[in-house]
């Protein structure tokens, strides 16, 4: 040391002296500095619970758990993951709390280990329950309706046979002989000139007068 000092002279033993405070000084401020960020963090984590923003939390909360792999903070990552309804992070979170506080310093009591388990049994609820609704509804397969058998075809309608009846010619003495050489035809005749006769009587007063010879005067 005496050598040291009196190859570096007064100088040299005044900046040894102020590196070494220097290095001390850091080394004592570190940690007061680790903590007073840790409780900040820890801090803001909280108000974000608190406030309903859960992704914030959750972030601070596992910054505060890979910093300090305290298992205190694993409890607050699974309320996180349990008020985001993300069932199963929340289980892996608080299987793990579970797992690192059975024994030891950390270890939790009874009334909190089956507070936990409750926190867990509620999660598989609802996973179960988002399961169902994301499974695809099954589709019935759809049954082809029967067809109807064709209808059956119409009676036949029979029509009666229709049978043309034959005019009888006229007999053969009516196609021989004309008609003005009937008997009946000049009874015809002679009627109607007796009604013109008659007719004529009627007109004249009733007196028939006889025609006059040629050169006669007749009264």
């Amino acid at each position: 040391m005496s050598g040291l000092l009196k190859r570096t002279g007064r100088t040299g033993l005044a900046g040894i002296v102020l590196l070494w405070a220097t290095v001390s000084a850091v080394a004592m401020t570190r940690p007061a500095y680790a903590e007073h960020h840790r409780n900040e963090l820890e801090m803001t984590a909280r108000e974000s619970f608190a406030a309903g923003r859960y992704d914030e939390a959750l972030e601070a909360f596992a910054k505060l758990y890979a910093e300090t792999l305290h298992p205190a903070y694993l409890r607050n990552i699974g309320r996180c993951r349990q008020k985001m309804r993300q069932p199963q992070q929340a289980i892996d979170a608080f299987q793990d709390y579970l797992a690192k506080t059975k024994s030891g310093k950390d270890k939790i009591s009874p009334d909190e280990r089956a507070e936990i388990e409750g926190y867990i049994a509620e999660m598989e609820a609802l996973r179960v329950e988002q399961e169902h609704a994301a499974a695809p509804v099954p589709v019935a397969p759809v049954t082809p309706l029967p067809r109807p058998p064709p209808a059956p075809p119409p009676p036949a309608v029979h029509q009666p046979a229709v049978t043309l009846a034959r005019t009888a010619p006229p007999p053969r003495e009516a196609a021989d002989h004309p008609f003005y050489t009937r008997w009946w035809f000049w009874g015809i005749v002679g009627v109607v000139a007796a009604g013109a006769v008659v007719g004529a009587a009627v007109a004249t007063g009733g007196t028939t007068r006889p025609t006059c010879p040629t050169g006669v005067v007749c009264e």
